[in-house]
């Protein structure tokens, strides 16, 4: 159970869980490649890896890009997924369906696209770790679309995890985790979010990017796991309210 020697790609690596996700697997021994749709997160992220780290500018939402991101990076032992964009719950009724389809674009086709891509390059006993949310188990007001693809992207990793093997296709389930998506909110704004998903716990608290890092890794480590949606929510699920 060691990722020494062995390649990672970090779709979504230049900040939060992705982030997170490329220090700790460097840490343990991997190469680690990180892609980005944004050409200064990822160079500002790649000053706080390792040198056995590097980075390509990626659009998860254009195959070509995406193609192009394992063409150049070869054959690799482990995808990590966690690109993800901001939520923008509406109701349904305001919401435009050119829009909505839009939402799914970097949540669940952009992982369609890293899969299909990625997957004849893996070699034997790597695997794919998918992001889904704890939003598609338990939806707040005005957000039926992304619970929809947070189930969908669930259910896409088993299926995966059936079609692909033996390489072992496993997703994670954040519930509330403070990344720096959070911080572009005003701080009275934050607060009052901050405290209200704490209370929604049955930790009373709200977790970080190193604990979904550390998940990652364990799915990326332990070869008799996959088909798996492993929740990491402090409660969230189980609290009352």
């Amino acid at each position: 159970m060691s990722l020494a020697n062995q390649r990672v790609v970090v779709i979504g690596g230049s900040s939060g869980m992705g982030l997170a996700t490329a220090r700790a697997a460097a840490g343990a021994g991997a190469s680690v490649t990180i892609a980005s749709s944004r050409r200064e997160r990822l160079e500002k992220a790649l000053t706080e890896l390792p040198d056995t780290c590097d980075g390509l500018v990626t659009d998860a939402r254009d195959e070509a890009d995406v193609a192009a991101l394992f063409e150049r990076v070869g054959t690799l032992d482990h995808l990590v997924y966690t690109a993800g964009d901001a939520l923008d719950p509406r109701p349904l009724r305001d919401l435009p369906l050119d829009e909505a389809r839009q939402l799914f674009d970097v949540r669940f086709w952009g992982v369609v696209a890293a899969v299909k891509h990625a997957a004849p390059r893996i070699r034997p006993g790597g695997s794919i770790v998918l992001t889904s949310g704890i939003i598609g188990a338990r939806p707040m007001p005005g957000a039926a679309l992304m619970a929809g693809a947070a189930a969908a992207l669930e259910g896409f990793a088993r299926g995966l995890a059936v079609d692909l093997a033996p390489i072992r296709v496993n997703a994670v389930r954040p519930g509330p985790i403070h990344t720096p998506m959070w911080d572009g909110l005003p701080q009275p704004h934050l607060d009052a979010m901050i405290a209200a998903l704490t209370e929604r716990t049955l930790i009373k608290a709200v977790g970080d990017a190193d604990q979904i890092a550390t998940t990652n890794l364990y799915l990326m480590e332990n070869a008799f796991v996959t088909g798996t949606v492993l929740t990491v929510d402090g409660g969230s699920i189980l609290a009352a309210g």
